[in-house]
């Protein structure tokens, strides 16, 4: 895995590649952390030591990245959340532009996933997104 394949993700639609290996076994141009969600429930038991490129590496994405069993990142855009706690879990990384935190307009607050994933291990912050899906899904 390498920049090659981190390249291509620029290139493409897509939000986030999975690889395992030099294999790409999971995409998807899905928006926010849906995608990744959506990896950990289908497919993380499965697969172990997986590369994750993210179009955004924020910190509910890293802790996240934990739960996949992520050993390396490659990501445009993180934040300096994101790799503290990158860093804590072992996990490496290859990001592009590094900001304090992922906003969520230009210029404007602190995103809210960024937000919501401060003070919180990776299961922690499964259980509050997981939460807020279902409270969202149960009102459709």
């Amino acid at each position: 895995m390498g920049c090659c394949a981190f390249q291509k993700f620029l290139m493409s639609s897509d939000s986030l590649h999975v690889y395992e290996a030099s294999k790409l076994i999971f995409t998807s141009d899905k928006a926010g952390l849906l995608p990744l969600l959506e990896y950990i429930n289908r497919f993380s038991p499965f697969h172990q030591r997986v590369t994750i490129i993210d179009k955004i590496m924020g910190n509910g994405a890293a802790l996240l990245s934990v739960l996949a069993n992520c050993q390396e990142v490659y990501s445009p855009l993180g934040s300096q959340l994101a790799l503290s706690t990158l860093d804590k879990y072992h996990i490496s990384y290859h990001i592009t532009n590094v900001v304090p935190y992922i906003r969520k307009t230009l210029g404007g607050e602190m995103c809210p996933m960024e937000k919501l994933s401060l003070h919180k291990d990776p299961e922690e912050f499964q259980a509050a997104i997981t939460n807020i899906i279902n409270t969202r899904d149960s009102k459709i």
